[in-house]
């Protein structure tokens, strides 16, 4: 496909994020021209982040409920993951570390961005930046567990490096930024 031209945008619901229908025309590499409409999901970008410790051969993930799993069958809805979240306004390493501080009580403050990546381009606009960072007890500064004012109740797990890359084969962990994250973790041999 070459050329692209957007012919209409319709916003189909403005609720949480923005559905919008987008009706476009494309000029394929045969030289015909088609038109095509696809929906797109556009939540905003997000970070995310993998926190390890090497002394301990260990690192920090979360457990939360996602209704999305929920209703596509995850019997209670809890999931797995590394600490994330949208960057608002603010650019991803200071995003990354603000949501590092109220969902798992860690101030970090040494991020190393490690790659960026659409997680499902068929249907949704964001780009996610993937961090790691190297965490030990001196950075415990809270509890963690989110925001309450964002009904967010997070639980902070502290896991055996071994035992999280086990869980990503037993289906306990399903979460796609986590996996990559953890897999990264083993190929860059950080724990």
């Amino acid at each position: 496909m070459n050329q692209i031209e957007i012919l209409s945008t319709d916003i189909l619901s403005d609720n949480w994020y923005t559905l919008k229908k987008v009706t476009y025309q494309v000029k394929e590499n045969n030289g015909n021209t088609s038109v095509q409409s696809r929906e797109a999901y556009d939540r905003g970008n997000g970070a995310t982040i993998l926190l390890y410790n090497k002394a301990q051969q260990s690192v920090i993930l979360t457990r939360q409920f996602r209704l999305p799993t929920y209703i596509n069958g995850n019997p209670d809805g809890m999931l797995i993951e590394c600490c994330a979240g949208l960057l608002d306004k603010d650019n991803p390493e200071d995003c990354i570390r603000k949501e590092t501080e109220e969902e798992t009580g860690y101030k970090i403050t040494d991020v190393k961005k490690v790659f960026e990546a659409y997680m499902s381009p068929g249907s949704v606009t964001e780009i996610l930046y993937f961090f790691v960072a190297e965490y030990n007890k001196a950075m415990k500064v809270s509890d963690g567990g989110g925001l309450a004012h964002e009904n967010e109740n997070i639980e902070v797990l502290e896991l055996p490096f071994s035992q999280a890359l086990q869980m990503m084969q037993t289906g306990e962990i399903k979460d796609g930024k986590t996996i990559m994250l953890l897999q990264y973790a083993q190929l860059a041999s950080l724990v």
